[in-house]
């Protein structure tokens, strides 16, 4: 199956991040699937009409081995499929706590009046913040939230690491819009917080949001 022609930017600028994130950050990468135009509307390469994730993850059950942090394969791999979305696999050089855009937000300005150490922040266009931390620590964040006194499921908070992945900026799913960086990677954050340096604030945000959720609907 072949990419869809995409005007030439728009696969430069995914190579250009692919080669930041494996070149500066020494991150892995896997390319994803991408969207294509069928009959005058964009779709998954994936072929399935209601894919949850358009153009936005990965193509074969083996992904995750078959990534990787070499810019050389990187480039390779992208020239292959140009604009294929960009993933990152959790759980190698970091971790990620997934939490709604609205509590995202709120313990971000948070922790920065805190000057709590903060590494990468993804925002989606499923409303949705991710927070980079240390790897293997995102396996912690379930119990962590319960000595705080709530539950992850309840305050809609999870740790995504080993066997996971996040979708990269400037990676497009479907028409909602592209993912974008909240707090862009930089050599002042390459050193990630631990879990549980930041869970206080992301779970306090989130539970707030939660109890302001039940209160609409009563």
């Amino acid at each position: 199956m072949e990419a869809a022609q995409i005007p030439k930017q728009r696969g430069e600028q995914l190579l250009d991040a692919v080669l930041r994130y494996t070149e500066e950050r020494h991150w892995d990468v896997i390319p994803g699937t991408w969207l294509e135009a069928v009959g005058g509307a964009e779709r998954c390469s994936c072929g399935e009409a209601r894919c949850a994730s358009p153009g936005a993850h990965p193509t074969r059950p083996d992904w995750a081995g078959r990534s990787t942090g070499s810019g050389a394969a990187a480039r390779r791999m992208w020239s292959e499929y140009p604009t294929a979305s960009v993933l990152l696999p959790t759980g190698r050089t970091f971790d990620a706590i997934d939490v709604p855009e609205a509590a995202g937000f709120l313990a971000l300005a948070r922790m920065e009046r805190m000057n709590l150490p903060l590494g990468p922040v993804t925002c989606t266009p499923d409303r949705r913040m991710l927070f980079f931390v240390l790897p293997g620590t995102g396996a912690q964040v379930d119990d962590l939230v319960r000595k705080l006194g709530w539950s992850a499921v309840a305050i809609d908070l999870s740790g995504r690491g080993d066997g996971d992945y996040v979708v990269a900026p400037p990676t497009r799913i479907g028409g909602r819009g592209a993912v974008q960086w909240a707090r862009r990677p930089t050599p002042a954050n390459r050193w990630l917080p631990d879990a549980v340096e930041v869970i206080g604030p992301l779970a306090y945000a989130c539970g707030r949001e939660a109890a302001a959720a039940r209160a609409r609907l009563s």
